[in-house]
């Protein structure tokens, strides 16, 4: 359903599964391509003789290498979440452009995104981020035998809300829940204290990312003075410590930006993605995904609960994005069912904070947008 463009330095590997031939799609598919992201302003973009070696298995493996010239025939490039569509003949040119067009488009996002300041190197910090998410992932959700995740999410819960009257960035609140994660399992932390760690996470977070800091006692005050300014300090060291004062992330909420930003989505799919993405974070079985995973999935389900009416420049936006491997199908529709779940009973549980930010006029009111109580269903009939 998805594939590859990353195995190695020295290549540029790009997943396609095999199909029938259909010469006319296919050239179809290649002037949308070169319609929507050609520009006369950038030379030297189309990959120009390289050869396409392949490798059969469960999907193919065409890899783009320096010499000769040689072209598969029969691919499927998927559109939308549950609608491929079947290119063939030898789609050499279309094949040696999307990788060319994909790093274009990548650093273009992330100058818009203000991740980078330079263009140069925006296709290996790309890289980079997508190598390195696998450390941000945790190999099971397990949690210390007197924490749950009721227990849990009640906190994550309460973080959100003092994020939001804090009106901190979306990157804060993403790196505060990754160091609690961290120190759930790192620290010896009681129940008494949780609520301690929590805003000391988010307080580390904040000094990471934010410009301007609140004052110690406005936190202390935060938490009805139940702890010192003295109690809040010395947690902080003992977190600073635990953590080895390892701080970074990549957040998911950068690869939700830099996805939708390539895949030309409409502001309304943006923010429907970013609150089931919020909606992760209170599913402590979320963190044994990766955030491309996260937001991979986040960003197909908001377009399937949206259903949006597709247009040629859309369609071949979003075939140029999902050439990028999100993760295995099956992980991917793991992480949309639980999405879709918790969505659907937002609205019934105990106050949830990211549902109340997400009904307000600014996010377009997506956390009470009719479609996601069916989503599941709409899960069922894409199987």
């Amino acid at each position: 359903m998805f594939s590859s463009l990353f195995s190695s330095e020295e290549r540029l590997p790009l997943i396609l599964k095999t199909t029938t031939v259909d010469y006319i799609l296919g050239l179809c598919t290649f002037l949308l391509l070169r319609r929507v992201f050609s520009s006369t302003d950038e030379p030297g973009v189309v990959l120009q003789g390289r050869r396409l070696s392949t490798q059969s298995s469960d999907a193919m493996t065409v890899a783009f290498h320096e010499d000769g010239g040689t072209c598969i025939a029969g691919t499927t490039i998927f559109f939308s979440f549950c609608k491929p569509l079947n290119v063939g003949f030898h789609l050499h040119s279309l094949q040696a452009l999307v990788p060319s067009l994909l790093q274009r488009e990548i650093a273009t996002a992330l100058e818009k995104l203000g991740l980078i300041s330079d263009r140069t190197y925006a296709w290996e910090m790309f890289l980079e981020m997508v190598r390195s998410q696998a450390q941000y992932r945790f190999p099971n959700a397990d949690l210390p035998l007197h924490f749950t995740d009721a227990t849990r999410a009640i906190l994550v819960n309460w973080i959100i809300q003092v994020h939001e009257m804090m009106n901190f960035q979306e990157d804060t609140l993403y790196l505060a829940i990754h160091l609690l994660n961290l120190s759930l399992r790192l620290i010896k932390v009681t129940t008494t204290n949780l609520q301690l760690l929590g805003m000391v996470c988010l307080f580390l977070a904040a000094k990471k990312e934010e410009s301007l800091l609140p004052e110690v006692s406005f936190l202390c005050y935060l938490m009805d003075n139940t702890y010192t300014k003295q109690q809040l300090l010395r947690m902080e060291r003992k977190v600073l410590c635990g953590l080895k004062f390892n701080l970074s992330h990549c957040a998911p909420s950068h690869f939700l930006s830099l996805l939708a930003a390539v895949a030309r989505c409409s502001a309304m799919v943006l923010s429907m993605a970013r609150y089931l993405l919020e909606l992760s974070l209170l599913e402590g079985q979320c963190v044994t995904f990766s955030p491309l995973e996260l937001a991979g999935a986040s960003l197909c389900l908001a377009r399937l609960v949206l259903q949006e009416p597709s247009t040629p420049e859309g369609d071949a936006a979003w075939c140029l994005v999902s050439s990028i491997h999100f993760g295995s199908e099956a992980t991917l529709r793991k992480i949309m069912n639980i999405l879709a779940s918790v969505a659907a009973k937002a609205d019934i549980q105990e106050p949830n904070a990211t549902f109340v930010k997400f009904s307000s006029l600014a996010t377009m009111h997506v956390s009470r947008h009719p479609g996601l109580i069916d989503a599941s269903s709409l899960l069922l009939e894409c199987t």
